[in-house]
């Protein structure tokens, strides 16, 4: 039974308390942040100040993926959040291991995520570091967009690294899941699914992600 963490980029920014406190009644795990600069990737999303904001509404765990340059400076203030997993980009960390250690130095899981054209063979030297591996399954800066389907045999040959490495780091899947997709990438090993539209744009979220739950 895989973890769903709906993303927020996908809310009603609007009514963001109205969203949380429907996920609070819903049986997800976690709630994604999308966090962009607007360099690392082509979009700004949003910044501390909402997700402050939200955190005083979230009764679930904090799953905040900054995809910004330099994300080792927000440490700080992503543990302030509360937040459980921290993810940094591959791309964007010249000192990756650094990074990680200081992540899981202040008590979040450490959690690392790779862009579509990265392959997983890269994490061989830090896989037994980290808590998770996020992989992009479509290319980051928008919601919306279309499931890559290399992404299910890149999921696969993560999976074959993590277990021969005895690496206990989750694989969570961001880009183009739902019900179809989400059901191919738990088979292929995925611990956790990351939804918005699918969640957001449904006529039932809550139903949706009990759907999403239950793959």
């Amino acid at each position: 039974m895989p973890l769903i963490s709906p993303s927020l980029l996908s809310a009603d920014f609007g009514n963001l308390q109205r969203d949380l406190e429907m996920l609070n009644n819903s049986e997800c795990d976690w709630y994604h942040l999308d966090v962009m600069d607007g360099v690392f990737v082509p979009n700004i999303s949003f910044g501390f100040p909402v997700m402050q904001a939200m955190a005083k509404h979230a009764k679930k765990p904090l799953d905040v993926h900054l995809m910004i340059e330099r994300p080792e400076k927000f440490i700080n203030e992503v543990k302030a959040l509360g937040a459980k997993v921290m993810n940094v980009h591959y791309e964007a960390c010249t000192h990756l291991h650094r990074v990680v250690q200081q992540i899981k130095n202040e008590g979040m899981m450490a959690g690392v995520t790779l862009n579509p054209h990265t392959p997983v063979s890269l994490l061989e030297d830090i896989i037994g570091d980290l808590d998770l591996v996020m992989l992009m399954s479509v290319n980051p800066g928008f919601g919306g967009q279309k499931f890559i389907e290399h992404s299910l045999d890149k999921t696969r040959r993560l999976r074959e690294l993590i277990d021969r490495t005895n690496s206990h780091a989750l694989i969570e899947i961001d880009g183009g899941v739902n019900r179809q997709t989400g059901k191919q990438l738990v088979e292929a090993g995925a611990d956790v699914l990351v939804a918005g539209s699918a969640v957001f744009k449904a006529d039932d979220p809550v139903e949706e992600v009990h759907i999403l739950k239950h793959l």
